[in-house]
């Protein structure tokens, strides 16, 4: 099975003589799926693209990719469920659409003793776009067998001024 964590994409063919499929690691994404059609000539019944360039783009979102945790819009990002309201972000106004704003998450896994330090430790950052102009960071270290310390910051370097802006005063 393929990681998509620290992967780029890729895409990924299987094929048993009769029937070949092509899914790439971006969203689990089927991108291209030929089998006989009628006259025994290969046929591709996916629409889709022949590189991951257009889906990490989003030129066609959602294009036979796994979508959720709720498929479709969730109306005003709000639903009910056993007398409990629950709101969820909205990231197609007014709703919700496939599960909320895009995010990632990047996992990894430190050994015990790896740089010298005691105890196994799980570490997840996830960034999320919560709107057209915020990004979230959410970080969580998890020491599994002994204590240990952790600290973690993360450490862009921001230019506010621009990518090109070189002047510095």
């Amino acid at each position: 099975m393929a990681d998509q964590i620290d992967q780029k994409p890729e895409i990924f063919e299987l094929n048993n003589g009769s029937m070949q499929v092509k899914i790439t690691n971006y969203g689990a994404t089927i991108t291209s799926l030929s089998l006989p059609d009628n006259n025994g000539k290969q046929a591709d019944v996916v629409l889709g693209f022949d590189s991951v360039e257009p889906y990490v783009k989003g030129v066609a979102p959602y294009f036979g990719a796994i979508v959720g945790r709720v498929a479709n819009r969730i109306k005003e990002g709000k639903f009910t469920l056993d007398g409990a309201e629950y709101a969820l972000p909205i990231n197609q106004p007014p709703n919700s659409l496939h599960g909320g704003n895009p995010s990632i998450t990047f996992k990894y896994h430190s050994r015990d003793g790896e740089e010298g330090y005691p105890g196994e430790v799980s570490v997840t950052a996830t960034y999320t776009l919560t709107s057209s102009t915020t990004m979230r960071l959410d970080m969580e270290a998890v020491s599994e067998n002994k204590p240990t310390p952790i600290s973690l910051a993360q450490h862009t370097y921001w230019n506010l001024a621009g990518h090109n802006s070189w002047e510095h005063t």
